[in-house]
């Protein structure tokens, strides 16, 4: 269960283009570059609870691999999809409920670091998170 525990950001990689081409405005841009993300993940066997604070929302997720549930971006942005285990890697893959685009997210452990990848429209986004 190497992805439990709690993981505060630590650097973004192409974050604000990747935003941009999600269709999130330059206020939100600027705000989501520096939220302050802290994710605590738990892990019990198929089902993951997941709490995501940041300067702007706490939630709590709570999925099951290889089931769709719907979920809300910071934005507003809605979406449906599933996570699945590929290897040693989260594999998430969601529709956009506005324009049924997918947007594809990526989940693992590199070394002591958090890394997920979040990829939409051909761009690719990284957040590297650590041990927090």
């Amino acid at each position: 269960m190497a992805f439990n525990g709690t993981w505060k950001i630590e650097k973004n990689e192409n974050y604000e283009k990747f935003m941009e081409v999600m269709g999130v405005n330059m206020m939100k841009r600027k705000l989501g570059a520096h939220d302050n993300l802290k994710i605590t993940i738990q892990q019990d066997g198929n089902k993951f609870t997941v709490k995501e604070s940041s300067n702007f929302r706490t939630i709590e997720i709570e999925f099951t691999l290889g089931v769709n549930f719907e979920y809300s971006l910071a934005d507003g942005t809605e979406l449906t999809g599933s996570w699945n285990m590929e290897g040693n890697k989260l594999v998430g893959t969601f529709n956009r409920k506005d324009n049924g685009k997918v947007l594809t997210a990526y989940r693992e452990i590199v070394g002591d670091e958090l890394v997920q990848t979040y990829i939409y429209e051909g761009v690719e986004a990284k957040r590297i998170f650590k041990r927090g």
